[in-house]
């Protein structure tokens, strides 16, 4: 139960870290005494995991495991850079850092281009199993993964992907049908 708590406030996490970081780089690298928008996604990545690891025993809950797995390594990096333009004095330093990171494909792709992505495709996959159980749980987190990859458009989009991604989740973890097949195996 512990783990699926966690899992549901990680994504919160995730939902209140874009809020943050929705309201402009100015206002993230005036934040003090840390970047609390990474570190609200780094924590909220981190809480993901214990959870990954209970899903069903399915196909596309391994490859949704790793999948989110890849996301949330990717996610974890992206932080860590990120912590590193807010520990930087000026924009002129920052710009200089992310010119000289944006030439390194190895470092740039993964942590900040595509890899954060992988993390909700994993989500994604790891739902599918759970379709019969909670139709509207997975409908819900089928609706996250398309508002992240194909709702550009909408303003601050991933604020309200994580949260419907929190609330599908809901769904499928906290179902009387969920709970009661986890107490029999």
């Amino acid at each position: 139960m512990t783990y699926r708590v966690l899992f549901i406030l990680g994504l919160l996490f995730e939902c209140i870290g874009q809020i943050l970081l929705s309201k402009g780089l100015e206002f993230v690298y005036a934040q003090k005494p840390i970047d609390f928008a990474h570190w609200f996604l780094l924590l909220g990545a981190v809480f993901l995991i214990p959870q990954l690891f209970s899903f069903s025993n399915s196909f596309f809950t391994k490859i949704g495991t790793l999948t989110t797995l890849i996301g949330i390594v990717c996610i974890i990096g992206m932080c860590v850079l990120d912590f590193v333009w807010w520990s930087q004095p000026n924009q002129e330093v920052r710009v200089e850092f992310a010119t000289h990171l944006s030439k390194f494909p190895s470092i740039w792709k993964p942590f900040i281009t595509t890899g954060p992505n992988f993390l909700n495709v994993g989500l994604l996959l790891m739902s599918i199993p759970y379709f019969k159980k909670s139709k509207v749980g997975f409908v819900l987190i089928a609706l996250a993964t398309l508002i992240v990859f194909f709702m550009r458009f909408i303003p601050n989009r991933l604020i309200y992907a994580y949260f419907i991604y929190a609330i599908g989740f809901s769904f499928l973890l906290f179902t009387k049908t969920t709970l009661s097949n986890e107490y029999q195996t």
